[in-house]
């Protein structure tokens, strides 16, 4: 399966993110567009970007009763993204509502659809003591991970430190969509479980989503290609 850098456009407005994209002019990367510009600029955002040539991870995260999301993915659908995600902790009746909702609304071939498991800021005591859940972060994302893939899904998103259990739990061909990516020279921010483009390729990650070291980067192109070249060609 082919390998490819999705840079999160984490902007407040159409015009920081239209102004973004505008330094890249010779390459279309894939893109995840999240709650904040969605939020504030509505499926028109989308369009404008698809219009651009971008392919698309709508990345909103649903969750929440099966019908309710069925009809939501029905209409995701009909924005033409590529990619889109919900809660895994939905269950497996909200996770084939939601691929019955996503078949329904596609004209052609339908996005990937992949689960979240758990968030690259949530810590194993966060997750043990706040969230109620027992065992260890690698246990979860497996049972998360097999959950969605007896579902239908395609795919999960987990931190890349627990993509190859995943491959082992599901198999190569099952999508891992990895965030808390990070430069060996960046800062951490506020994620916690992390790890570089070049590291993330070796674990077995299937695509990797960067935000602020490509977006906040003096040289956000050049920063892209970076990943490109660790991840995508594995060069240092």
């Amino acid at each position: 399966m082919e390998r490819d850098v999705i840079i999160a456009l984490d902007f407040a407005t159409r015009e920081d993110t239209l102004n973004f994209l505008d330094k890249f002019q010779d390459e279309k990367p894939f893109v995840k567009i999240g709650m904040e510009i969605f939020y504030g600029e509505g499926p028109e955002i989308v369009r404008a970007i698809k219009e651009r040539g971008h392919k698309i991870f709508l990345d909103l995260k649903l969750h929440d009763i099966p019908n309710t999301v069925k009809k939501a993915m029905r209409n995701v659908a009909r924005l033409d993204v590529d990619m889109v995600n919900l809660h895994a902790a939905g269950g497996s009746e909200m996770m084939k509502y939601a691929l019955e909702g996503l078949t329904e609304g596609s004209k052609g071939k339908r996005p990937i659809l992949i689960a979240v498991t758990q968030l690259t800021s949530t810590s194993q005591e966060a997750m043990n003591n706040e969230l109620g859940i027992s065992g260890t972060v690698e246990d979860c994302v497996r049972s998360y991970a097999k959950l969605a893939q007896t579902s239908g899904l395609d795919g999960v998103v987990c931190s890349p430190l627990e993509a190859g259990y995943v491959r082992e739990t599901c198999g190569d061909d099952f999508v891992t969509v990895t965030p808390g990516i990070r430069f060996a020279d960046s800062a951490k921010d506020d994620q916690v479980r992390i790890t570089t483009p070049l590291k993330a390729r070796t674990i077995g990650s299937h695509y990797i989503v960067v935000g602020r070291p490509i977006t906040q980067a003096e040289d956000p192109v050049e920063a892209y290609r970076r990943c490109v070249r660790e991840f995508v060609e594995g060069k240092e």
